[in-house]
């Protein structure tokens, strides 16, 4: 038995990943351990779960794997200094002391935390044991990560590749084909030309936090117009017909600076950035849909370039900005792709599976049988659009990535320990009466807490911690924002959606598992508007029912679409399905199991605590329902707005 034990760490969700004799055991980011939302920090409690899953330590470990290079990054911040000096040295004393007194000294470190993984808290007796360790570590450049995360748990036997994110050593975006086991990178885009960092520009600008709120920003350029697309072509950047950027950099401060734009790039767009919190405004909603359409122009451009270059029918895609599922939706209609595949974890969480997979593949050379040789998944490109038949593109889905479900699971023993424990009151049914009972509260009305089966990896919550409601309801939106999540009204809710019917519902007719794709509602879905409500603008279309299934309606017809297999989650089908047969209606919505700030719940303590917090009417923790009105008053010590950081 070969066990590896991949990390991702110190710039923003810290991860662990367990791969033994090349399956994904385990992976779970940090931020569900220590519920500080993007933890940075070396993934000791993560790295403790993945350890669990396998009933190892980290002394029984053969190999390490950290998903970047530091002496590269550091390399970078040095030469860029020098490039910038002397208007760069305020951050380069900033970031100085973190590189000497850790970060290039990464093996030691490593070797300490895993110390602390294994139970010893104290420093020095730490470092001792650390020295102790017999395991090889081994360092991935943090792009050949990302590849490797999209590559090696994809259906596809070979496949064009591309990774696209801030930055990581140098590379900020980059393109390559995997065969078998084997992952070739064939050009780069680097710093500081970087579509991600522009994404993040506007992110900043807008009002909203870097590396956290750019989905944000995807949900509100629907309520704008894209006003400022020439002035983004013809002040801050050149897009090449292969897709790659030269951006003028007299507009941008994060080369050099602490903050992502300075006063010319202020000076252009007529004004200082939004401050945190304050009233969006039209001109954000405009910068926002004109961002948006850069990123999907580029992104089409660089697809089209791949394609061109590769010559492979399938496409895999890792990388932050692989998040942008608007983009990803395009690509997939508009790219002779056959077929497309993201990795769910597409950030820098997942570069920690990235090269656990590319140690035992690439390091050791071991084999790699994907899926669609092995037989178990078929082409999907005859039916990834609706209104194509053939087997009503229902193909045999499957992948390494155990529908990214790899996280902690709680046993029916263990959820009602914890019941007992606290005195709270609740109601056992039966697994196979339970579809039925979730699927009435919903149709009534009711908003329920998903606590089921394992927690998601990635940024996605999929049914295993899910809010989930009824997508008729028209209020249900407005609702879940503004009573459950405590967030800004114009955010968007996916839909979760029967793979069998998907395509009566969306113009989508593929597998899209992890919450990716974003396609129309079904025409025969939608609601005719008036001339009133066509002429409304901005945020005044946020209220207008669009269609059967309002809650999941963008205000541009579009849905961020979530297709649910019973093979991969059987209690998740199975609600739904029963809601379904219930209302003629196999969708619901469903939200990520938190508050605004907060990362995902991870343990039933969580869940009750979060469950309490809001206006969420039920709990389900596997088969144990709880009900608001029966529970106790909950008293906390401090207000949990002030512990969680608006995002």
């Amino acid at each position: 038995m070969v066990s590896i034990l991949g990390i991702s760490a110190f710039y923003h969700d810290s991860a662990a990943c367990l791969v033994v004799d090349g399956e994904v055991v385990a992976a779970a980011q940090e931020e569900r351990f220590t519920r500080i939302k993007h933890d940075h920090n070396f993934p000791v409690n993560a790295a403790r779960y993945c350890l669990g899953e396998a009933n190892l330590t980290a002394a029984n470990l053969d190999y390490v794997g950290f998903y970047d290079k530091p002496l590269l990054k550091f390399d970078r911040l040095l030469e860029t200094y020098l490039d910038y000096a002397p208007s760069g040295f305020s951050s380069f004393l900033k970031a100085l002391p973190l590189w000497m007194k850790e970060k290039l000294w990464m093996p030691d470190l490593i070797r300490t935390e895993l110390a602390k993984v294994s139970g010893e808290e104290d420093e020095r007796a730490a470092k001792k044991l650390g020295k102790k360790f017999e395991w090889k570590l081994l360092f991935g450049d943090h792009h050949e990560s990302h590849a490797a995360s999209a590559f090696y748990p994809s259906p596809f036997e070979e496949a064009a590749i591309l990774t696209i994110d801030g930055v990581g050593e140098w590379a900020t975006s980059s393109i390559g084909i995997g065969q078998g086991n084997e992952i070739t990178l064939l050009k780069e885009l680097r710093f500081p030309d970087s579509l991600g960092l522009l994404y993040s520009a506007f992110t900043y600008y807008t009002g909203f936090r870097v590396n956290s709120g750019e989905y944000k920003v995807m949900g509100l350029a629907p309520y704008g117009e894209p006003k400022y697309v020439s002035v983004i072509k013809d002040k801050l950047l050149e897009v090449r017909d292969d897709g790659s950027l030269r951006m003028n950099h007299d507009y941008f401060s994060y080369s050099h600076g602490l903050r992502m734009t300075g006063g010319a790039f202020a000076k252009l767009f007529g004004g200082p950035p939004r401050k945190p919190e304050s009233l969006v405004t039209q001109k954000e909603m405009d910068l926002a849909r004109s961002i948006q359409a850069i990123t999907e122009e580029v992104m089409l451009k660089m697809t089209r370039y791949v394609h061109k270059e590769t010559g492979m029918k399938k496409l895999c895609m890792a990388g932050g900005v692989a998040l942008n599922c608007v983009a990803n939706g395009r690509v997939l209609r508009e790219v002779p792709f056959e077929d497309i595949w993201i990795q769910p974890a597409a950030g820098d969480a997942g570069g920690a599976l990235g090269i656990a997979l590319a140690v035992w593949h690439r390091y050791l050379g071991q084999p790699r049988v994907s899926p669609e040789k092995q037989g178990a998944w078929q082409s999907g490109a005859a039916g990834r659009h609706a209104g194509n038949n053939g087997n009503n593109g229902l193909t045999r889905y499957a992948d390494g990535m155990k529908g990214s479900y790899l996280g902690p699971a709680h046993t029916e023993e263990e959820i009602e320990k914890f019941l007992q424990s606290r005195g709270l009151p609740y109601r056992k049914y039966s697994r196979k009466e339970l579809p039925g009972a979730v699927a009435d509260l919903l149709a009534a009305g009711k908003i329920i807490g998903l606590h089921q089966g394992r927690m998601e990896f990635g940024p996605r919550a999929l049914g295993g911690r899910s809010i989930i409601g009824d997508p008729r309801s028209a209020e249900m939106q407005s609702v879940m924002n503004l009573k459950i999540k405590y967030r800004e009204s114009f955010r968007p809710f996916a839909p979760s959606v029967l793979r069998e019917q998907v395509s009566e519902w969306f113009e989508l007719n593929a597998d899209s598992p992890y919450m990716l794709l974003v396609a129309d509602v079904a025409e025969s879905q939608r609601r005719k508007m008036t001339a009133a409500e066509e002429a409304l603008w901005g945020i005044e279309k946020l209220n207008v029912k669009r269609s059967e299934i309002p809650a999941v309606t963008h205000v541009d017809y579009s849905a961020r679409i979530q297709t649910v297999r019973r093979e991969t989650n059987p209690l998740y089908w199975e609600i739904i399905d029963a809601f379904g047969q219930k209302t003629g209606c196999p969708v619901v919505v469903n939200t990520s199991f938190n508050v605004r700030g907060e990362p995902i719940v991870c343990t039933p303590e969580d869940s009750y605590r979060c469950f309490m917090r809001t206006e969420i009417d039920f709990l389900v923790l596997e088969t144990c329902v709880l009900d608001k009105r029966d529970q106790p008053p909950f008293v906390e010590n401090k207000d949990w707005r002030v512990q969680f950081k608006p995002d």
